[in-house]
Formats: structure tokens, sequence, C-alpha cells
């Protein structure tokens, strides 16, 4: 775990936009999470049928105010598929795609507002983008992850030209999976020549409700910037087309998950950081982490959150969470491997399965501001997440965290695929606050959040003080001052606020101050 150290303003103490981050790193080395999402044509020979075209083909443009020209670079799918007699459904009405925009030279670019009502579910091409290198790619398509073999039925989003007019469709088809494993169906593939971003279609439901997109005014710095204008929905949310068992309707996409708000503990603390390792590294057993969860339990606490499914993690932390009647918020944790070798733990919480203990799904930590994927990738990727979730009967909340100004950059990407915000927020490493500031600190970071995607629920994911080390400007460690930093935290925020950790983390290395290893905070409660 190291940190970034954000130049703030004095008026940061009263909730200004700045940003201190903390970054919390993970031991990966007791399980392989180096599995690849395969494209179904190329691993399971099976065969596409389409049965049905739904949604009116749809050209996906946008003039901002400013008089320049704005241009869409679409690419064109390279699937196979076997096109039977199809009709095209016109929609009932306009739908609130997100807008996307390239913006091709630096300005200020001004989007209007826009307001739009749907009287029924309806589902659409929306769009998502990707910055490609040259050489060739794939993009897009529907993911599902089967325990069996099995057939699916699914929309999923293409294009087609006609007399050099290029527009998206949503396309059904049924898709025969002989066996376990994880296919992509309907994905998009471009060979590019140089480096560009590519904007493709995405399969996107939206429920009843309305939708309001507010005026948005962006300074783009540089060539060709992509900007994305979601709407917000008050009484209806859109939400990515999943790929469905047999059963499911091809039309049929779920609502926006509406979980329970998480309880408060006895603590006056929602929940706490758990990682199972020694503080050699290795991993701890079964009876370890029982002793350690039944004292979580007892200190107060509603939930625990772990961060990956590496050493038993799943088995072990549910187990006992589960015996003492704690709630877990589970992670899909993104390494120096990126996306790629993260897709193995979707995998294991597929298999794994206890819902009923999930309070929420965190995926990614701090994986943009990391550099392990872009703002793009990580939004396909909890796209693919949910969806996977979902068709195994989850049907609870998930979301990414990331620093402050991480998310103040790249809100616009994630806001259509987060059911909840979520932040790392750490008053340490901003060197004008003290412990005893750390609680306003804290809220008013979490309340500059609130206003990234307006409408959305907002959770602190991490946040703590460390007890040893040196001093960073006014902000010092101690016990007394990560008591009084803890407390000021709870009193603010402590309901929708995860303490980071419940033990020190000896596995570590000290980092700058010499912290890393000391915010273990259990002893407290």
């Amino acid at each position: 775990m190291r940190f970034s150290l954000l130049a703030v303003a004095a008026a940061a103490l009263l909730g200004s936009s700045a940003s201190a981050s903390h970054q919390h790193h993970r031991r990966h080395g007791h399980s392989s999470h180096l599995s690849h999402l395969h494209s179904a044509k190329e691993t399971c020979g099976c065969k596409t049928y389409v049965t049905t075209i739904t949604g009116e083909p749809t050209l996906i443009a946008i003039s901002p105010k400013k008089t320049t020209k704005t241009t869409h670079v679409v690419v064109t799918s390279t699937v196979s598929v076997y096109v039977s007699t199809a009709t095209v459904k016109p929609n009932p009405a306009p739908v609130p795609t997100p807008v996307v925009t390239v913006c091709p030279t630096p300005g200020t670019y001004t989007f209007p507002a826009t307001t739009i009502t749907l009287t029924s579910t309806t589902t659409v091409c929306g769009a998502s983008s990707a910055v490609v290198t040259p050489g060739t790619h794939t993009l897009g398509g529907v993911t599902t992850i089967v325990l069996t073999s099995t057939t699916v039925v699914c929309p999923y989003a293409t294009v087609e030209t006609t007399n050099g007019a290029i527009t998206s469709k949503i396309v059904s088809t049924t898709y025969v999976c002989p066996s376990a494993g994880t296919y992509t169906i309907g994905a998009t593939t471009v060979t590019a020549t140089e480096t560009s971003t590519c904007i493709f279609p995405v399969p996107t439901s939206y429920s009843p409700g309305t939708y309001i997109q507010p005026e948005t005014t962006v300074t783009v710095t540089v060539t060709s910037q992509v900007v994305f204008c979601p709407y917000t929905a008050p009484t209806g949310a859109p939400t990515e087309a999943p790929s469905s068992p047999a059963s499911a309707s091809p039309s049929a996409s779920p609502s926006a998950p509406s979980s329970p708000k998480p309880k408060i503990g006895a603590s006056g603390a929602w929940s706490i950081t758990y990682s199972p390792y020694t503080n050699g590294g290795g991993c701890k057993g079964a009876s370890d982490v029982e002793i350690d969860i039944a004292d979580i339990a007892s200190k107060g606490f509603a939930s625990v959150r772990i961060y990956s499914t590496d050493c038993s993690g799943l088995e072990n932390v549910g187990a006992s969470c589960e015996k003492h009647g704690l709630k877990m918020i589970i992670g899909v944790f993104i390494d120096a491997t990126g996306i790629s070798g993260a897709e193995k733990q979707v995998t294991d919480i597929v298999a794994w399965g206890k819902w009923s203990l999930v309070e929420m799904i965190v995926i990614g930590n701090e994986a943009i501001f990391n550099g392990r994927c872009t703002a793009t990738e990580l939004h396909d990727f909890i796209v693919k997440c949910k969806s996977a979730f979902a068709g195994a009967g989850y049907s609870g909340q998930c979301t990414t965290t990331e620093p402050l100004n991480i998310l103040q950059q790249h809100g616009s990407t994630l806001c259509d695929c987060v059911d909840v915000m979520g932040a790392n927020v750490y008053a340490f490493f901003n060197s004008e606050v003290s412990s005893s500031k750390a609680g306003d600190f804290v809220k008013g970071q979490y309340d500059i959040v609130k206003g990234i995607c307006p409408g959305k629920e907002v959770y602190i994911f991490e946040t703590g003080w460390p007890t040893a080390g040196s001093c960073n400007g006014k902000a010092c460690p101690g016990a007394a001052e990560q008591k009084e930093a803890i407390s000021g935290t709870i009193a603010a925020i402590g309901d929708h606020a995860v303490l980071f950790s419940y033990t020190d983390d000896g596995w570590k290395s000290p980092g700058d101050y010499g912290v890393e290893q000391h915010f273990g905070c259990g002893g407290l409660f």
C-alpha cells in the first residue's frame, strides 16, 4: 500500500474538491488470477442462431453547441451469424442512451440539458468506447459464465452499413455452450493502424421513468477526446442487458438492484476491512480466520470487507461471517496483471454463490489510479461482472472504488455502470489535516463524491489513521491520534464508511512516512 499526495488547499478541510488518496496493495501469491475471457467462436465450437431483432437502428450522434465537426468511429462486427427472417420494431420513444461525443479539438464544449420519459422497458443500442493501439482488438459483446452445458438466449449489439450509412441494432441470439466456461457473444473485432478511440455499440435496457441529462460544460485539453454525458434517472435506471438462461425472455433484463441499505453496527461503524494474511505474508488458516471474525463481530461491526478471493477468503471468511451474523463486502481485485488477471475471481465468486451473505461487490480497488486499466476498460469489466453475477442469482449492488480525484476525472464514464458510488479517503495523507479534523475532512470528501453521479448513494470503502511512523505536516500518527481521527470519522459518516483495517499489516513494506504497516484499528473497539 502506497499513497498519492495531492496538492490541496486549506479549504479542503471544509470539503473542497481536492483529494488525498491512500492506495491498498495486495499479496496475490497464493492463487492464480491469470485466466482470459475467450471468444465463444474460438473456444466452444458453438453455433449461433439469430431469432429476432428488436430496437430501432440508431445512429450514435450528438452536436455540442460549439461550432465544430463531431465525428464518431464506429467499428464493424466480424462475428458470423446466420440471419433468419426478422423485422425491426421501432422504439416507442427516444431513449436515454448515454451521449458519446468525440471533441475533435481542445476547447470548451457545452452539451444542452435533455429530459426523456419512458412508459415501458426498452432495449436499444447504447455506446461504449476504448482506446486501441495498432493491431487487432476484440471489443464489446455480452459475456456469460456458465457452470455446466447450457443454452443461453441474450440480446447483443451489432452494426451494419447500408449505402454508406452505419447504423447499430440489437440482435437476439440463441447460443449453445457445451461445457462450463466463460463465453463472449457478439464481440466486435477492429484492426487499428494507429492509436485511436473506437466507439462501439452495447445493448442497454431502460426501465420506465423520467431520465434527465443536465446541461454539461466540459473543457477539452487534447485532440479527439471522448466525452460521455449520461442521464440520471430518479424513477428508472438503465441496465446493461445480460446474457441469460434459456428460460429467460431475450427482451427481459433486470432493473437496477435495490438492496436494503447497510446496517450500522453497535460500534457506531458500518464495516471494517479484513485481509486473511499472516505478518509474514502467508495465508491464515480457517481456525485463525474464525478467531478474527468472531472478534470483529464481538466489537459490534455489521459487515466485513475483503478484497479478493485468494487465501480461501470467500470460504473461510464467509463461513465465519455466516456463523456470527455478519454481512460481507466482497471484491474483485485488479492487480498488475490487469483485467485479464482478475477474471478468475469472477468465476470463483459465481461458483461460491452465497449471495445471502453479500452486501455489496466492489470491482476494482483504485485500479485506474494504479494504472491497472483505463476508465473505459473498468466500465466494461464492471458491466461483464454484473452480468455474470446476475446470471448466477445475485440481485445486490456492484460498484468500484477510487480516490476522489480519479472519480472527478472519470465519473462520466463510470456513473452508468455502478449502482452506488465508492471512494477511498485518507485524511492523514493531506498534510494540512490533523487528527482532530479527520472526520470533517472525510465528510467533506464524501459530500463532493455525492455530486459526481447525482442520485446515487455514496460509500467510503477505506478510511483510517496510522498509529506509528513519521508526521506528514499537521497529520501525525499515534494511538491517541488514531482514536481521535476514527472517532471523528464515525461521528461524521460511520454508517457509510469502511474502516481500514482490522489489524496492522506486517507483511507490507513501511512505505513513505513509515506508516503502511500501522493502520490496524480493531483494538479501539
